[in-house]
Parts: C-alpha cells; sequence; structure tokens
C-alpha cells in the first residue's frame, strides 16, 4: 500500500513554473520543490528569477532559471528546449504568468486586450503544447496545473477588468478541454482558482478596495496569505491527485461559493 508521504513526493520529478520569480507562482514553486521536484522558473525579468531562485535554493530547492517573454512562440520554444537540456523532462508545467489591466469596457484599449489576452491565454496554449509535445506525450505522463482565478468563474459588477475576467474565464474551459484530450495519453490538467492574495499584481485592487472590505465578503473572513495555494497545487502535481483531471478549485475563502462577482 502506498503511503500518504509517498503519495505527496515529488522527488525525481521536475517542474516548469511560468511567472514563477513572485507572488503565486513563487509559492507554487516553493511547494513543489520542498515535496522534492527540481523547479525551473521562468519570466520575463532576470533580477526577479536571480532573486527567486536564490530564495528556493536557501531553501534546500534544486532551482534553476530562464528568462523569456511567455507570449511569443520561439521564446517558449527556447524556454522549453533549455528547460529539458539541464534537468531532463518535464514532469510537471504550472501555466501561472498573468496580467491585468483595468479600465471600463466603453474605453478599454485594444492594446491591453491583446497584451492580457497574449499572456494569460495564449501561453498557456503555447507552454502546454511545447511542454506536452517535447516530455510529456511522448512519455504518456504529466501534470498540467493551471492558474485560472475566480475572476473567470463570474462577472464582476464592481471591477472593470473585461479582458482578465475574459481571459481566466478561457482558462477554465481550457483546463477542461485539454484535460478531456490528453487524459488518454496519462496526463492530468487541473485549474486552481485562486481569490484575492496580496501580489504585485492585486496592489491597485487591495489599495481601491481595502483588504479589510475584500476579506469581509469571503465566508472566511480573509484573504490569502503565502501558504494558501500550496497544498492544492501539489494535490494537483502528485501521485496523491492521479484520479483527478478537469477540475478547477476555488482558494478564495468561500468568496465565489456565496458572492457572484469577484
Amino acid at each position: 500500500m502506498t503511503t500518504v508521504h509517498q503519495l505527496f513526493d515529488l522527488s525525481g520529478q521536475t517542474a516548469l513554473v511560468t511567472g514563477g520569480s513572485r507572488g503565486l507562482g513563487l509559492q507554487i514553486a516553493q511547494a513543489l520543490g520542498e515535496a522534492g521536484a527540481k523547479i525551473v522558473l521562468t519570466s520575463r525579468k532576470s533580477a526577479d528569477l536571480e532573486e527567486a531562485a536564490a530564495q528556493l535554493q536557501d531553501s534546500g530547492i534544486d532551482a534553476r532559471w530562464i528568462a523569456a517573454d511567455a507570449s511569443q512562440p520561439a521564446e517558449v520554444q527556447r524556454v522549453v528546449r533549455e528547460a529539458m537540456e539541464r534537468v531532463g523532462q518535464l514532469d510537471i508545467l504550472v501555466n501561472n504568468a498573468g496580467a491585468t489591466w483595468g479600465a471600463p469596457m466603453a474605453d478599454y484599449p485594444l492594446e491591453a486586450w491583446d497584451k492580457v489576452m497574449n499572456l494569460n491565454v495564449r501561453s498557456v496554449f503555447l507552454f502546454s503544447q511545447a511542454v506536452g509535445k517535447a516530455s510529456m506525450l511522448p512519455r504518456r505522463r504529466g501534470r498540467v496545473l493551471n492558474i485560472a482565478s475566480i475572476a473567470g468563474l463570474a462577472g464582476s459588477h464592481e471591477m472593470e477588468f473585461i479582458a482578465y475576467a475574459t481571459s481566466k474565464g478561457a482558462v477554465v474551459n481550457f483546463t477542461r478541454q485539454l484535460a478531456g484530450e490528453w487524459g488518454a495519453f496519462g496526463i492530468n490538467v487541473n485549474a486552481l482558482a485562486p481569490g484575492f492574495f496580496p501580489s504585485k499584481m492585486t496592489k491597485g485592487t487591495l489599495a481601491a478596495y481595502g483588504e479589510d472590505k475584500l476579506a469581509a465578503a469571503a465566508p472566511l473572513r480573509r484573504i490569502g496569505d503565502d501558504d494558501d495555494l500550496k497544498g492544492a497545487a501539489l494535490l494537483f502535481c502528485s501521485a496523491a491527485g492521479k484520479h483527478i483531471t478537469g477540475q478547477i478549485l476555488a482558494v478564495d475563502g468561500g468568496l465565489s461559493a456565496v458572492h457572484h462577482g469577484a
């Protein structure tokens, strides 16, 4: 019989985490690394990546990084190629890279729409396709974990971020469709839908609406912290979640269960 510790053990596995230099991506990388996985971080800024990898290494995690623009096909191919040259096969892909842009729908700039959709949706497609073809499909095994958002589960009458909400809704159904297509190859595809977590991306929202007000809207009366995604991410990326695919798990203090809106 397999023990619980063995089910959650990622020793001998490798994980590529996009947008992994800070925030939720780094939190997930920390969890997977502590469970034994080798970590490859990628995002645009070398300085941020270097700092994040050093933080992981200080925790005893085997971590390295590759700087790239996740919305560019050639860059994605380069990241996957270099990652496999450094760590061998890729067992886990965490599609976390994302951006947001707030503006009213009537005046929403097309450049903002394109920037958000290219990073939040196009990069998820590109990385999943590249890692799947290079490593997961040939070996008939793998885990893809997409980071959606509760903004992809319902609309909001308060927040004006049409591209972000649309992109995260796309990630939700991308997850379901890819799970359907790749299940026969032994590849599990799931998504986390975080609520409000303090990060560089949410700093403006938290300042505008107030952390206390956002916390009060959730049944647990709190927003997320630096540990709240770790357990769920490890479940989906390990043998403990081997019979789970195509699922979207909200990690939001219960907000989406009772409150329709982000």
